[in-house]
């Protein structure tokens, strides 16, 4: 990671975010990381995708937020923004459960959902944030606990204290504890197991998040997302 004032941030969350950079939490992720990378391991995403849920979703433009645990271990997958694979990759079996649900759901088809990659979601407002922003190759969860997490509770506590009206889209254990801080009066939130195919089953599919946020959306006069991926 670049120090903080090499790091491309968009400037909204940059304002909001800017002192986490300075804290001594963050200052001891920076230098994991350095060590990871000095040592040939491969980290993913690539570095300049750290933060690119961040920067294809401005501060100001979120109006949906959807909450992964950590990025995708696997070759070429990963690319900063949680659930989502860049074009040209298979589509992970979670992704095609969201996939799955979001055409019962809207009555969409096949041929609504192409690839695998969501930037289109995160270009209308919908904030694709994993709790940990970076993964060893081939070992899932081996950057929990180094300090991703804390930065991440900030952003989302900036979100639920500065904005209103905002989505929150909390799938199993893990993203609900993490969104637990978030104020039901003021946000709509939204839980259901995880979509993996472990546990979609107990009512991930079937749980109409995707029509109850554009709902939501609607009532509060805001546009509504148009989940089609082209």
């Amino acid at each position: 990671m670049a120090t903080e004032s090499q790091i491309q941030m968009e400037p909204g969350w940059m304002s909001h975010l800017a002192e986490e950079f300075q804290k001594p939490y963050m200052r001891d992720l920076e230098e994991f990381l350095r060590r990871e990378i000095s040592s040939q391991k491969m980290i993913y995403p690539r570095d300049y995708d750290y933060f690119n849920a961040f920067n294809s979703t401005p501060f100001d433009s979120v109006k949906i937020v959807m909450l992964g645990q950590d990025p995708y271990h696997g070759p070429n997958q990963a690319h900063g923004l949680c659930f989502s694979v860049p074009h040209g990759v298979g589509c992970p079996p979670s992704l095609n459960n969201i996939f799955k649900e979001l055409r019962s759901d809207l009555g969409l088809s096949s041929e609504d959902f192409r690839h695998g990659n969501l930037k289109a979601w995160a270009n209308q407002g919908v904030l694709l944030l994993n709790s940990v922003l970076t993964v060893e190759a081939g070992l899932a969860g081996s950057h929990q606990g180094k300090g991703w997490e804390t930065f991440t509770d900030r952003a989302i506590a900036e979100l639920n204290e500065k904005k209103e009206h905002v989505v929150f889209l909390l799938w199993g254990a893990y993203a609900q504890k993490k969104g637990a801080v978030i104020d039901g009066s003021r946000h709509l939130v939204l839980k259901a197991p995880h979509p993996s195919p472990l546990s979609a089953h107990r009512g991930f599919l079937g749980c109409r998040h995707f029509s109850m946020a554009n709902a939501y959306l609607v009532e509060y006069g805001r546009e509504p997302v148009d989940w089609r991926i082209r």
